[in-house]
């Protein structure tokens, strides 16, 4: 919106352009009802809720929820998907196989472009996707994939292979260690002959 300041890209609409507030996240938002007004939402997200994530997440510590505050707005003719995570998850060392915590808390911004050419109108940095190649096609209505796409940006933030900094390594013994018999060397007999030929 142009009469919007660009020192404040995080309230770029007035507050009765605001979605209602709703409790549990919503899988998709409609970009034919939001995108020219601005969307925001907030709340508490279980990390459990994510079907991706969930197979990572620790079974071994309880999951807390995460805060997320997001926003879908517009700045120069190009519309962007801001958002606030604040809170860690629980995955599992690869060392000791203990809870390990990662910490989420970042800002995230992904420009949404129309085609190729608004690519000229973001920065070099900034993140982005083709909304060709994300909003779902099958309902009457354009449907941005919101909690796909932060659950996505979730799975990017987590390590593969998480460890603690100062850990060892899990290993489980089964039986004794036999111990290894001294065996003769094979050379010390051809020693044994040196000087006698």
């Amino acid at each position: 919106m142009s009469s919007t300041p660009e020192t404040k890209p995080s309230a770029p609409y007035a507050d009765n352009k605001k979605a209602p507030v709703s409790t549990s996240m919503l899988e998709h938002i409609s970009l034919d009802k939001w995108a020219d007004t601005g969307f925001e939402w907030s709340g508490e997200v279980d990390p459990n809720s994510f079907e991706r994530l969930a197979t990572t997440l620790s079974a071994e510590h309880d999951q807390s929820n995460t805060q997320l505050n997001a926003e879908l707005y517009r700045r120069n003719n190009v519309l962007h998907l801001a958002f606030t995570l604040k809170g860690d998850i629980w995955l599992t060392c690869q060392r000791c196989l203990q809870p390990i915590a990662i910490d989420l808390s970042d800002d995230y911004n992904i420009a949404l472009l129309e085609n190729d050419s608004q690519v000229r109108l973001i920065d070099e940095e900034q993140d982005y996707l083709l909304l060709d190649e994300i909003v779902t096609e099958q309902s009457p209505e354009r449907l941005l994939p919101f909690k796909k796409l932060v659950e996505d940006e979730i799975l990017l933030k987590t390590p593969m292979a998480p460890k603690h900094d100062d850990c060892e390594m899990s290993v489980e013994q089964f039986g004794e260690i036999p111990e290894e018999e001294e065996s003769e060397n094979p050379f010390a007999a051809l020693a044994s002959l040196k000087g006698k030929l």
